[in-house]
């Protein structure tokens, strides 16, 4: 036998009824499925989130919303979704078990990585009722202090002159609302699926911007035929790895070019407010509620917050993934103090929800090994990620005169990986991050002064508001932190810090006795 033919067959349609029983597959008839939904970003996330409710609600009640996956920024997607007719499968791990399933509401991809083209047609289509997104927080040209769009951007800049050519998210939705509008008229619902804080408030605002500029007609026409609901999502999913590939093929004996793997929890909690016809998600296991705000304050401020906070940590204690970082004694008692002390009074009551249940069972995921979500991929834009896990509660708690010092930690920790990432420090490691190159800057010119360093990177009003830059204290504050992660032992001023904390909160509670 040639080794060609020894390769073992690549998921497709036809290979669907020879997969092994220990791979669910569509419980529906995929020939029967039309479009309904269009999907921005087909990242890992989205096919382990948004698709995998879709196909549990297609498996139970069948309807049209077969979904057109759109990328408009890379991987190009016709390599790997597109030569499998939109199949793939899902690989839920926890310890030593696999549920693994193949996912089929997918019907088609589109690449508009290029042209804007491809993705102007599906986003216009009169048969799509529902366009969900998930495209990171820097796909939304905002500034993260203030959530309005950032006309500075080059791209955003490119977008407002010339409009019928867009290459930015609220630049394209505007051109697709705009060819509705002119063509059929026919309501839409915008979904961003992305972790950002009143993500729909935000959508909503990028793109009213960009088309108030243009016609008071189409801003007006979008008021009164498109809601943008905000929504909070929840699973952990790492990057997918050649690991991750090879393990389909070995465990299950065929090939599948775009896996995705995720943890077994999962939320999807969606504010009940639509514009269209619209998935009845909730009968999937979503939930619906007039406002998302108690649920997206306390995901972002506890098990983001601790993603964020065991990454930049773990990073200078030499963890490469989460779950190591989560491991260690002194990371873990650091951030669940963090989190109880100091982020946890500073949210509102969620219906049903015990807070410090929710720190346990935060860990309690992060301790799952068989998720291998790397740091660095966490840290990832994590400027634009810093302003709801960290910098809010902070700004809460010093204008009611309570302390943030666990928390300024961690904001430290975030300048300090981003300085290693300077010619000046090194250059320890690549980071993916908008202000990046900013700080680099500001590092090779600084050097490891910590105050100079502190006072440098707050000046950025993009970033940081001007009250937290212009309040002394917290100035000093960040510049102490800096001054002690940047020396030989960050991980032993780590454990000082904590243990002044712990001293401080017993010598209070003594005081009270």
């Amino acid at each position: 036998m040639s080794p060609s033919a020894r390769e073992p067959p690549t998921l497709s349609p036809a290979l669907l009824e020879r997969l092994p029983q220990a791979v669910r597959r569509p419980g529906y008839d995929r020939k029967a499925l039309a479009v309904g939904m269009a999907h921005v970003g087909v990242g890992a996330f989205h096919r382990c989130h948004q698709a995998d409710y879709t196909d549990d609600l297609l498996n139970e009640h069948f309807d049209r919303w077969g979904v057109i996956g759109i990328n408009i920024r890379e991987p190009r997607l016709a390599g790997t979704l597109a030569r499998q007719d939109g199949l793939y499968t899902r690989l839920l791990r926890d310890g030593d078990h696999i549920d693994a399933r193949v996912i089929g509401c997918m019907l088609a991809t589109a690449d508009s990585q290029a042209d804007a083209g491809p993705a102007l047609k599906v986003l216009a289509a009169p048969e799509v009722d529902v366009i969900t997104l998930t495209v990171t927080e820097k796909g939304y040209c905002h500034k993260p202090s203030t959530g309005l769009l950032d006309a500075s951007l080059p791209d955003v800049a490119h977008d407002l002159a010339n409009p019928d050519e867009p290459r930015t998210l609220p630049g394209m939705l505007a051109k697709a609302l705009e060819l509705r509008m002119q063509s059929h008229g026919r309501p839409v619902t915008v979904i961003s699926c992305d972790n950002i804080p009143s993500n729909g408030v935000i959508l909503a605002n990028v793109v009213r911007a960009v088309t108030e500029r243009r016609s008071p007609e189409l801003a007006s026409w979008i008021a009164d035929h498109v809601a943008f609901p905000s929504t909070m999502v929840d699973r952990i999913v790492p990057a997918t790895s050649e690991t991750d590939r090879l393990a389909v093929e070995e465990t299950f004996g065929y090939r599948d070019l775009a896996p995705v793997v995720g943890e077994p929890f999962r939320q999807w909690v969606i504010e009940n407010r639509f514009a269209s016809r619209a998935p009845q998600w909730h009968l999937a296991g979503a939930t619906l509620v007039d406002n998302v705000a108690p649920f997206e304050l306390l995901k972002m401020r506890v098990l983001n917050a601790a993603q964020s906070s065991l990454a930049y940590l773990g990073l200078l204690a030499g963890h490469t993934y989460s779950g190591e970082a989560a491991d260690d004694p002194l990371l873990a008692a650091f951030v669940r103090r963090m989190l109880i002390e100091e982020s946890l009074p500073t949210l509102p009551p969620v219906p049903g929800v015990s807070p410090t249940d929710y720190v346990e069972q935060t860990f309690r995921r992060l301790h799952n090994t068989a998720i291998r979500h790397r740091n660095h991929q966490i840290a990832t834009d994590g400027s634009q990620k810093i302003v709801q896990r960290l910098l809010n509660p902070i700004r809460e708690r010093l204008h009611e005169g309570k302390g943030v010092e666990l928390l300024s930690v961690v904001v430290a920790a975030w300048m300090v990986y981003l300085v290693y990432a300077s010619r000046r420090f090194g250059q320890r490691w690549a980071v993916q991050d908008p202000f990046a190159g900013e700080i680099a800057r500001i590092a090779d010119r600084t050097g490891d002064d910590g105050t100079s360093l502190a006072a440098a990177i707050l000046a950025n009003e993009t970033l940081f508001s001007r009250e937290l830059f212009e309040r002394g204290e917290f100035r000093s504050m960040i510049g102490c932190h800096l001054d002690g992660l940047l020396s030989d032992r960050p991980i032993g001023y780590v454990q000082s810090v904590l243990d002044r904390v712990i001293a401080s909160t017993h010598a209070a509670g003594n005081r009270a006795g």
